[in-house]
């Protein structure tokens, strides 16, 4: 490949390479830095759906109890450097250049888009002096760039089929995938609830040496309001526990981030009750049931498979109050978006499909042919920024516009709607 000159073009020339299921070239690239991955102790989160929640809540909670953080989690929605954060401050445009620039001319291969950020994310945080890393897994786990870290527990959030075509055709398969991330002899937390899933995770952590920690066995919650439940965990039990992320599945997201903070307080981490416990009220995560405005609300959420849209359908008709629902959809091509809009196409009374700034992104009207075909209410509108706009031009004041389907179409209408908002000032 033809090197580009300026550094974030270099960067972006990358995602022509696709996803690479071998960690080796990557592990070479480490070998000739030193393995700055091994510089700090590590939280590695995986699973279906709720990792980048889940690291949001608990690198919030380590900043609050005063350890220097490094979160490293994808994809992004506005700015690349949203990816790499320390202490909660994206990583300065300065040292995203001279970073890339270090690290290309080390290469003597190409790397992946995702492995060469996962390469910056592990020298940043070395340069940072971080005292602790979370890392959101990519894809799946065992292959995954993120992987190649020994993370002082990991957590893997929950598992339904996706990415088929490079992690299997079942749960056992994707379990088995997702479960790679589990090191001998360490900690893994999980929320799974299918009995296949928890046989293997069950499994696999026999054969390491593991020890296996279980929402709704190990850790006991309990709703009070909400956004309010008790936690109960091995050593400490919190009576009241306050999670800013709308939705009920974060109350799980959040009782898993918990569990995280205290198995990492056992093994040394000076993590206080007050720590956590403002932590976890004061986590912000965008792009998951976001509420950006109101009167119509504009809701935001990166559902992009069939299980995180059940989850956002549940959040619609429990947390919301509306008359009509507006849908703004789009997606890419390799999810199982006819079971998405199957799921949440007969809430909505208008569905607008539109087509998210990706490479892998599906044709909206393709869309339409192949699973709404002859619907009424349904428009297709190619360019995000305009769909949104027909999209308030239907709506009333007291609908919701939802826009789903994608993080990558998140990100494209957050940049609309900042638009929009500076036309309208």
């Amino acid at each position: 490949m033809r090197r580009a000159r300026d550094p974030l073009q270099y960067l972006d020339s990358l995602k022509s390479l696709g996803i690479r299921t071998d960690t080796a070239p990557l592990l070479r690239v480490l070998e000739r830095f030193s393995h700055p991955e091994r510089d700090y102790p590590s939280v590695l989160i995986a699973g279906t759906n709720g990792k980048g929640s889940i690291a949001a809540m608990v690198s919030s909670m380590l900043v609050r109890a005063g350890l220097k953080t490094g979160l490293y989690t994808s994809p992004h929605l506005r700015d690349y450097r949203e990816r790499i954060r320390v202490d909660g401050v994206m990583i300065p445009r300065r040292d995203l250049r001279e970073l890339i620039e270090t690290a290309r001319w080390s290469l003597d291969g190409e790397l992946t888009y995702f492995e060469f950020t996962t390469l910056l994310a592990f020298l940043y945080f070395s340069r940072c002096r971080v005292d602790i890393a979370v890392l959101e897994v990519g894809m799946g786990g065992r292959f995954d760039a993120t992987n190649l870290v020994t993370p002082e527990v990991c957590v893997i959030s929950n598992i339904s089929l996706e990415h088929r075509e490079y992690l299997g055709k079942n749960l056992e398969a994707i379990a088995r995938e997702k479960a790679g991330i589990i090191k001998k002899n360490g900690i893994c937390l999980t929320a799974a609830r299918q009995k296949v899933v928890r046989h293997v995770l069950e499994e696999i952590c026999a054969g390491l040496g593991a020890r296996l920690y279980r929402l709704g066995r190990d850790i006991l919650i309990r709703e009070k309001t909400e956004h309010t439940f008790s936690w109960k965990g091995v050593g400490r039990e919190y009576p009241r526990l306050d999670v800013s992320l709308i939705g009920k599945h974060q109350v799980e997201n959040a009782a898993l981030a918990v569990g995280v903070t205290e198995i990492l307080r056992d093994r040394g981490f000076s993590i206080s009750r007050e720590a956590v416990i403002e932590g976890l009220k004061r986590a912000r995560w965008e792009g998951r049931l976001e509420k950006v405005q109101e009167c119509p609300i504009l809701l935001l959420d990166g559902a992009h498979n069939p299980a995180g849209i059940a989850v956002l359908r549940r959040a619609l008709e429990r947390d919301f109050s509306y008359r009509r629902l507006i849908l703004v959809f789009g997606v890419l091509g390799d999810k199982d978006y006819g079971a998405m809009l199957r799921r949440i196409r007969p809430a909505a009374h208008w569905v607008i499909l539109t087509r998210p700034q990706s490479g892998r992104a599906m044709p909206p009207q393709e869309l339409r042919e192949r699973i709404l075909k002859d619907e009424k209410r349904v428009l297709v509108v190619e360019n995000p920024g305009e769909a949104l706009r027909e999209a308030f031009r239907l709506a009333g004041k007291n609908d919701l516009i939802c826009v789903a389907g994608s993080l990558y179409l998140v990100g494209d209408i957050k940049k609309a709607f900042s638009r929009l908002k500076k036309i309208g000032s």
